[in-house]
């Protein structure tokens, strides 16, 4: 038997050298899990990454067995999803797998990158690493848009509309833009195929690289820690950081866990509460599209609404108060800030160019324009944050005031997207909307003033 054992163990090497001479495929393993050193104190905050990647592979898989009996045809795509629901076998299972598991894959990614933001992650070296991670979540979100008009319920249909005409307000090229996508003058057939082309095709292809080169990247800096410290500050005789551990397996059995409790939810979910209370899946998408009978409410799913909500708190009295804000923050900076006069001049000019356009521009095209930046400026988080230590751990005061007033904006926001407007509730919005912009434009200064605590020079680790 120890012969056998023997000339099994000999035979994998055999073959694992014939491998390696043609594909790195031991090197790989070893510069990614073997031997690829992670912080030793790791938290729950670090599963939302594997759980991302956990929930692409199930989206993609489902996303597969979906495809098998979807018809991307007008006439044919309700009745399709409902043939799935009823008469494929465990059709109601993948279905619903698909459907709640995009919403879980937002909720992982949304806490990723809060994870990312607390312990300072897009920090340096790190900004290719956050960079590659916000187009992700634009591709995310574009894969999801798509996806949303499959079922073509009235819902999807309509919402979809109120979405793409959006691109209207692009000067110049927003009218083509807008027929190039919908591939017809109005939303129909054509715009249906070019969807699921995208959303079964084209996106996942984008997704799957970006991840490729997000993972790439960050094992080329090393993976950040609540502490925000770099472990390779303290080597062994060996080389190797002595508060690291290796990726697998130790870090991957942690992950497993994180997994586990991630399913039961996650299925929990999808067996119990498969729409949610109509948040994961509303009630007018049970009803076929219909292009006479607009639905009460048109509204995103719940992953868009805060950014929706910015969308509809751009009234004229929104643009007022921004010229106002606009003036104070220019006087201010003008006054303060220890710049060349060059600089001064500039600012003047972006200023005055900020208050003609809100004075000439319309509340949907200011709309446009406010959404789209309230993602952009993630983009622009490594930069805007100037504090000197990374982690939320050792951070000042001011810092944890202005995040906390972010989050409770952020949710208010996505809360009222799920609601219809009233007078009183796009106020609250417009207030959200300031509180939402004054977190990026602030970054700077409330990061480099109050006092931080000293950070360790080894992470802060207890065995359990």
């Amino acid at each position: 038997m120890a012969i056998h054992r023997h000339d099994n163990h000999k035979s994998a090497n055999a073959f694992m050298e014939w491998v390696d001479q043609r594909f790195p495929a031991t090197k790989v393993w070893n510069e990614h899990l073997a031997e690829y050193m992670a912080a030793k104190n790791f938290n729950f905050w670090y599963f939302f990454g594997s759980l991302a990647i956990l929930m692409l592979v199930v989206q993609i898989a489902t996303g597969i067995f979906l495809t098998m009996h979807y018809k991307p045809d007008a006439e044919l795509a309700f009745a399709s999803v409902e043939y799935i629901m009823r008469d494929v076998p465990f059709g109601w299972l993948v279905r619903y797998l698909h459907s709640t598991g995009a919403s879980m894959f937002f909720v992982v990614v949304y806490l990723h990158m809060f994870r990312g933001v607390i312990y300072g992650s897009h920090r340096e070296p790190r900004e290719l690493v956050w960079l590659i991670g916000c187009v992700i979540f634009v591709a995310l979100m574009a894969e999801a848009f798509m996806g949303y008009l499959l079922p073509w319920g009235n819902m999807s249909y309509w919402g979809a509309q109120v979405i793409l005409s959006l691109f209207d307000v692009i000067p110049f090229v927003g009218p083509a833009l807008t027929e190039w996508i919908r591939g017809d003058f109005v939303i129909s057939d054509a715009t249906l195929n070019r969807f699921f082309a995208f959303h079964v095709i084209l996106l996942p292809l984008i997704l799957v690289a970006l991840v490729f080169l997000h993972l790439v990247a960050l094992h080329q800096v090393g993976s950040n820690n609540p502490d925000g410290i770099d472990i390779y500050e303290n080597l062994d005789e060996d080389g190797k950081p002595v508060d690291g551990i290796p990726f697998f397996p130790y870090i991957v059995i942690k992950d497993l866990i994180g997994v586990a409790g991630f399913l039961i939810v996650y299925l929990g979910i999808v067996f119990f509460w498969p729409d949610f209370g109509g948040i994961f899946l509303e009630k007018d998408n049970f009803a076929p599209a219909n292009p006479l009978q607009t639905p009460p409410d048109i509204v995103p799913l719940w992953y868009f609404t805060p950014f929706y909500s910015i969308l509809r708190a751009s009234t004229t009295s929104l643009l007022f108060a921004l010229q106002i804000i606009t003036g104070i923050v220019f006087i201010w900076m003008w006054l303060r800030a220890k710049v060349s006069i060059k600089a001064k001049v500039a600012l003047s000019v972006v200023a005055a160019g900020v208050m003609v356009g809100l004075m000439l521009g319309s509340g949907k095209a200011w709309g446009v324009v406010l959404m789209a930046a309230a993602i952009v400026c993630f983009f622009l988080l490594p930069w805007l944050d100037r504090s000197p230590v990374y982690s939320i751990r050792y951070r000042s005061m001011p810092f944890k005031i202005a995040l906390v007033l972010f989050l409770v904006a952020f949710f208010i926001l996505g809360y009222l997207g799920m609601n219809a407007p009233t007078p009183a509730k796009t106020l609250l919005a417009q207030v959200c909307t300031v509180i939402y912009f004054a977190f990026f434009a602030l970054m700077p200064w409330f990061t480099s003033i109050g006092q931080t605590k000293p950070e360790p020079s080894r992470v802060t680790y207890e065995a359990h």
